[in-house]
This record gives C-alpha cells, sequence and structure tokens, in this order.
C-alpha cells in the first residue's frame, strides 16, 4: 500500500475541514448530522450527506495510514469473537489484539465455527505478514480446530481468563454500536468496523499509565501523525 496522502482533488472544502469531520465521526460515538452541527459551530457549513461520503472515501485510506506507522505487531495475540445486531439479526464479530492492546484485524461473519475461524486466521496471518509467538483465545472449540490446520506450529493458550485484552478491546464497539442502533448490512459494518478499529484506538493511549503530561505529549505526538496521514501537515491553515 502506497504511505503517499490522499487525493483530494475535486473536493471544494479544505484538507484540514475533510480530516476533522471524519476523526469528529469515528472518534466520538456522533451520527454524521451531530458531525455536521459541530462543525456549523465553527462557522463551517457542512450537510450530513457529505460528512457520510468523506467518511466512506477517506476513512478507510486514514485508517491503513495509521496501521503502516504501527509498530510490528507483539508476539502474543489475542482473539475473541462477540456477537452484533445486523438489521436486527446476531451476526459475529471476530478481532485480534496483540499484547499491546493493538488492533490486527476485524471480520464480521454469519457463524463461530471451524470454517469462520480458520477464515479469520488466514486472513489474519496474510494482513499482519508474520506469524505470532502464541495465541490466546477462549474455550470455543472452533480455535483449536482452525489452530491445528492454520498455524500447528504456533502455542496456542485456550482460557476464558486469559482473554481480557481481547474482550476489553470489544467496548468501543460495544458504544458506537448502541449509538448507531446497529447495522444495517454485513458490508456496512466491515466498512466501518475496518475503519473505526484503524482510527480509534489510535486516539485511545492507555491514559491510566500516563501522568498528565505524558498524556498531553504522547496525544500531541498522535496528532502529528494524524496530519501526516490525512496530509494536513505542510498545509496552510487555509487550505
Amino acid at each position: 500500500m502506497s504511505s503517499a496522502p490522499p487525493s483530494y482533488k475535486g473536493h471544494r472544502y479544505p484538507v484540514r475541514v475533510i480530516a476533522h469531520c471524519v476523526w469528529r465521526y469515528f472518534r466520538f460515538p456522533l451520527s454524521f448530522r451531530e458531525a455536521g452541527e459541530l462543525m456549523l459551530e465553527r462557522g463551517v457549513v457542512v450537510s450530513h450527506e457529505t460528512v457520510r461520503r468523506w467518511c466512506a472515501k477517506f476513512g478507510q485510506g486514514y485508517a491503513n495510514g495509521l496501521r503502516r506507522r504501527r509498530p510490528r505487531p507483539g508476539g502474543k495475540w489475542h482473539l475473541d469473537e462477540v456477537f452484533i445486531k445486523v438489521s436486527g439479526e446476531l451476526k459475529y464479530l471476530w478481532r485480534a489484539v496483540d499484547q499491546d492492546g493493538n488492533v490486527l484485524d476485524i471480520l464480521v461473519q454469519s457463524r463461530r465455527d471451524q470454517t469462520a475461524a480458520r477464515r479469520f486466521f488466514r486472513r489474519l496471518l496474510q494482513r499482519a505478514r508474520t506469524v505470532p509467538r502464541v495465541i490466546v483465545t477462549d474455550r470455543l472449540r472452533s480455535y483449536g480446530a482452525a489452530h491445528r490446520e492454520v498455524m500447528p506450529s504456533v502455542e496456542h493458550r485456550s482460557h476464558q481468563g486469559l482473554n481480557n485484552r481481547a474482550e476489553n478491546s470489544h467496548q468501543p464497539t460495544r458504544q458506537r454500536e448502541r449509538a448507531m442502533k446497529g447495522f444495517r448490512s454485513v458490508g456496512g459494518a466491515q466498512r466501518f468496523l475496518s475503519a473505526f478499529s484503524g482510527i480509534s484506538p489510535h486516539f485511545r493511549p492507555r491514559r491510566h499509565l500516563m501522568t498528565a503530561s505524558e498524556y498531553r505529549a504522547e496525544m500531541a505526538a498522535r496528532f502529528a501523525v494524524w496530519d501526516q496521514v490525512t496530509g494536513v501537515a505542510g498545509r496552510p491553515a487555509a487550505a
């Protein structure tokens, strides 16, 4: 994937406005209308439909840019699956994080059987481009069967109490799911959560481990990375 900022050719709004709207939508539990209303308070008139198009067009690209700038994943991966509602039906959100809580990948599927676990394992290895030292899961048997087939050389620890890291990673998703009153389609859920899992965690450092000054410095550094990814860095304030 290219590391160049996205192209804004043909957009009449400044890059800073576009990037700021996308940041607000994916960082906070806002609707498109609420994101537009907050911009109106700043004197920027933008419709909710325009915010929606910006998020759809640039959200995943921003998320990919942030992921490319992360350190190499740790050797201990935590995998978990939870149900989500899509058009009133139960689906399963599969998620993998490393020992530092960095989201490695997510996948929305209709089942949580061996076939679904195998698909998620293969996708995860392809996207991470590395093999973990150990994976930690709950006691769902599908994990064990898929593990023996896809990554038999990797240590597998199956224990309900060892997987809090992945379970805690679901909490922001639950918050957004409630705010959005569920998802309308599997494809829409996958697209939103893929971008959301790349953008939202970037602005959620482990604050409880930092002093106030350390937290401010860390957030300043993360906003600087965001400006580089979105192409805001180096542009004049009015651009």
